[in-house]
């Protein structure tokens, strides 16, 4: 018998979406005015955002509440800064951590003149004791292939999150175990496809998974990359 876990599937189709001349956003959660009763949170990690933003453009978003940003462009380089008086530029192949209080604001930045930019935002409820500056890490996932890569966690937190990313072969496997059981794994397709844990996913697409001990990965495409959370449970 195959053995299952508890899940939730975000569909890619599925996702809400903003659509402007300079701008396109993909929520897989609840944003903005898009609200879906099996759209909410999973834990902490409450938005995620695939935007796509024009040349020279810029979009600027509020935190509602103490939160950690993980900022990772996909295509091309961005630019940001925030209402703390923190600046930066990050590119494919990088990420930026960053630790905000509520009411601050980031904005994000297209330095090209006419060439578009994707990024993802993944936003978490911080727990944090301080707010610290920003970190930025880079990443070799081709150098890597067939691996998850670690990034950095977010310091001066009592729990924090564990990111990894990784792009593989077709058919390349891999098991990932949770340093806790009791922590939700949220993994979410940028390149590809995959089969994590026996359930099928395409490119964007997100998946939730609970009460499980370890999850096995399969690459369906070659160059298909993933990014995985294990989020700590609060208890």
């Amino acid at each position: 018998m195959i053995p299952q876990s508890k899940s939730k599937i975000f569909l890619s189709e599925e996702r809400g979406h903003l659509e402007l001349d300079w701008f396109r956003s993909y929520h897989t959660f609840n944003f903005g005015q898009y609200r879906h009763e099996h759209k909410t949170p999973v834990g902490p990690l409450y938005l995620l955002n695939d935007d796509t933003l024009a040349g020279k453009k810029s979009v600027s978003i509020t935190t509602e509440e103490d939160s950690d940003i993980l900022l990772l462009p996909v295509v091309g380089t961005v630019t940001w800064q925030t209402s703390k008086g923190h600046t930066g530029e990050a590119e494919a192949g990088q990420c930026v951590q960053l630790s905000l209080p509520a009411t601050a604001t980031i904005t994000i930045s297209n330095p090209y003149e006419d060439e578009l930019v994707n990024f993802l935002q993944w936003w978490f409820r911080s727990n944090a004791t301080a707010h610290t500056a920003p970190q930025l890490f880079t990443f070799e996932i081709q150098l890597h292939k067939n691996t998850l890569i670690e990034l950095p966690a977010h310091i001066g937190h009592t729990s924090a999150p564990k990111h990894f990313i990784g792009c593989f072969d077709g058919r390349a496997e891999i098991e990932y175990r949770l340093s806790d059981s009791s922590n939700t794994l949220f993994v979410f397709v940028i390149q590809g496809a995959f089969e994590v844990q026996y359930r099928l996913l395409h490119p964007k697409d997100g998946l939730a998974l609970w009460e499980l001990e370890k999850a096995e990965l399969e690459a369906l495409s070659n160059e298909a990359i993933i990014l995985l959370s294990e989020i700590p449970v609060k208890k």
